[in-house]
């Protein structure tokens, strides 16, 4: 009978050296930005695809993980994450023959959306009830930081006391090229609630051509 093969490990990775600090994208805001990510080395190394049973080993694994998510997120500029299509590329590498497992996936994503980790993701609830949710928000900026983004470019357009609708925040001419265009607006009606409750804004209607007017 064949010896088992000992579980892959990655403890003889350095993940010093890939802190978010490091390996973080910052998108451009040009429309002509390629779709071309490019994958940090670690995603080459086939134990990063097994989720390391050793305590001391997983936080540093899902760190990484965190860090590989929210980095092609924001490339790709991607507002939600579906277990059920997840990004091919993401979670595979086909040219090592290795890919995370479903389950792990979730792991990941669960890490993700807890504060104590950046609250990066948050699960959006299913439509059934006790259904478990497959479809998550992903933050690559907060919702402040995306409030403060909106904001700066009403005050920087000089659009306060001006009325838009969410629509144009979205999808007009006037934000192309901005980090947010075509932000889902589920999404960005989260954002704008941000605003409200920092007395920036006020949302009137609830459909896409509803009004939103800054103080």
């Amino acid at each position: 009978m064949a010896a088992t093969s000992p579980e892959p490990s990655l403890s003889g990775l350095s993940t010093a050296q890939y802190t978010s600090s490091t390996i973080a994208y910052t998108p451009s805001t040009s429309t002509t930005q390629s779709n071309t990510f490019t994958f940090p080395t670690y995603t080459s190394y086939p134990p990063f695809y097994t989720l390391q049973p050793n305590l001391n080993i997983r936080p540093a694994q899902l760190d990484l993980w965190s860090t590989l998510i929210t980095s092609y997120a924001a490339h790709h500029r991607l507002f939600r994450i579906s277990l059920s299509s997840p990004p091919w590329d993401l979670f595979t590498n086909a040219s090592i023959h290795r890919a995370l497992k479903a389950a792990d996936i979730r792991l990941v994503l669960d890490h993700m959306s807890k504060p104590e980790n950046g609250a990066r993701i948050e699960w959006i609830p299913p439509t059934t009830r006790n259904e478990q949710s497959n479809t998550c928000w992903i933050y690559w900026k907060t919702v402040g930081e995306w409030a403060d983004a909106i904001y700066g470019w009403v005050d920087e357009t000089g659009q306060k006391g001006a009325v838009l609708t969410v629509y144009e925040l979205r999808e007009s001419d006037a934000v192309s090229g901005k980090e947010w265009k075509d932000m889902d607006e589920a999404m960005l009606r989260k954002v704008l609630n941000a605003l409200v409750k920092r007395g920036k804004a006020q949302v009137f209607g609830q459909e896409e051509n509803a009004g939103v007017k800054f103080f």
